[in-house]
């Protein structure tokens, strides 16, 4: 049956295969009872920590927990390809994964900076996932945005604690970075305050001295999916704590709020879809696409979540739930835009375990496309069908999107 599953995995996947390529211990999982099943945080950071003890160098250390890593996407891949593993269950898979990436490459820097010091640590430090990563809706394609806080210790120089974080955030970044068999974690901080001008890591105070001042509408939506994913738990708390009157906020949404929001979605539209992609079957920003459905929700929860404590979450799927039950958007609406999110989260899913490498829009390919459904449940020769399938879908969910998102005016 191993065997059996191995082929039909290596056949339908080239990224499973490049994977098992780089770690061919990976193999055994496929004879392993259970072996399929995505593995919990916890269980990858502690066979992380095993995996890095007596490494003489941080480099060395990284590399053994992204040898850990490399398994586990295989796992999830196979999981994908033969177990029915549903989407949002992938999503949270590769978010786990990528979390406990980051926490023990954190605390590799960390040690390194408390060796090359040998003094005590002068300030805490948290990483906190935005995007994808905070919502627990990765891709295997996905960067990983995040943000930088830290808090300096009691007594510590508040220039020398900035100087140390930003010191073992750039060795995080590093380490993460390294070119190996199994893809590099790039973390993107471009959403933090003030994007790329903006200092790379900020003490708390200093986040909320800006929040307090400058929040801009785009800052307070980016911060609906910010999720605490690595780092210090006392200010993971404190941060949440910070954020959630700017996200949550008691008075909604102001109709010229509104209009900067669609403002900004009709101008990320035009400028950012790339030069040639097909409107119709671009996964993130074409019609009925990603962008579309969480522009949407995002919306939804920062006119409501003051009132409807349910949709206080960086999840997209339970966010429309919630929506749904509440009665803020019909259960019809809130379906056409879960299909269309599931059905695009799961096609560039999909395409890339099929091709190795990053998909952006349905493949216009024939046997790409095939390939494509096959990993998808459809039958082979399916290839034509998953493009009408998708287009029918983002169409439908792109007028609930006209309706709910750019005609609907704040309550």
């Amino acid at each position: 049956a191993a065997s059996r599953s191995q082929g039909r995995v290596l056949h339908r996947s080239r990224f499973a295969a490049q994977i098992l390529i780089s770690a061919p211990e990976a193999v055994q999982i496929l004879g392993e009872p259970g072996g399929v099943v995505p593995h919990s945080r916890d269980d990858i950071e502690r066979r992380m920590r095993i995996a890095i003890q007596h490494k003489s160098t941080p480099e060395e250390a990284v590399a053994a927990a992204r040898q850990v890593r490399r398994v586990e996407l295989f796992r999830i891949a196979v999981a994908d390809l033969v177990g029915g593993l549903p989407q949002p269950e992938v999503g949270r898979a590769l978010s786990d994964l990528t979390g406990a990436t980051i926490q023990i490459a954190l605390d590799v820097a960390i040690d390194q900076e408390q060796r090359r010091t040998s003094a005590p640590l002068l300030t805490d430090l948290l990483v906190v996932g935005m995007g994808r990563l905070g919502g627990n809706e990765l891709g295997y394609a996905s960067d990983a945005d995040v943000l930088f806080v830290h808090s300096p210790r009691v007594g510590a120089d508040e220039h020398q604690a900035q100087s140390q974080a930003l010191g073992i955030v750039k060795d995080l970044q590093r380490l993460l970075s390294v070119p190996g068999p199994d893809p590099a974690i790039g973390l993107d901080a471009d959403l933090r305050p003030e994007g790329k001008n903006g200092p790379l890591v900020r003490s708390l105070d200093s986040y909320r001295a800006y929040y307090d001042r400058w929040a801009l509408i785009w800052e307070a939506q980016a911060l609906v999916r910010a999720r605490p994913v690595a780092g210090h738990a006392d200010l993971s708390a404190a941060f949440v704590d910070l954020i959630d009157p700017i996200r949550w906020h008691g008075a909604g949404l102001s109709s010229q709020d509104l209009r900067e929001i669609r403002r900004l979605k009709a101008r990320m539209e035009a400028e950012r879809l790339p030069r040639g992609a097909d409107k119709r079957t671009h996964f993130k920003l074409g019609t009925g696409g990603l962008s579309d459905v969480e522009w949407t929700v995002q919306t939804l929860q920062m006119e409501h979540a003051h009132s409807y404590p349910s949709l206080r979450t960086t999840s997209t799927l339970p966010a429309l739930t919630a929506a749904a039950q509440a009665r803020l958007i019909s259960s019809a609406d809130a379906a056409d835009l879960a299909e269309a999110w599931q059905f695009a989260a799961h096609a560039r899913n999909a395409a890339m375990l099929y091709r190795g490498r990053p998909v952006e829009s349905i493949p216009t390919d024939a046997r790409e496309a095939d390939g494509t459904a096959r990993i998808m449940g459809l039958p082979p020769g399916s290839g034509q069908e998953l493009g009408e399938d998708y287009r029918r879908i983002a169409r439908h969910a792109r007028t609930v999107v006209d309706r709910v998102f750019y005609d609907n005016p704040p309550a």
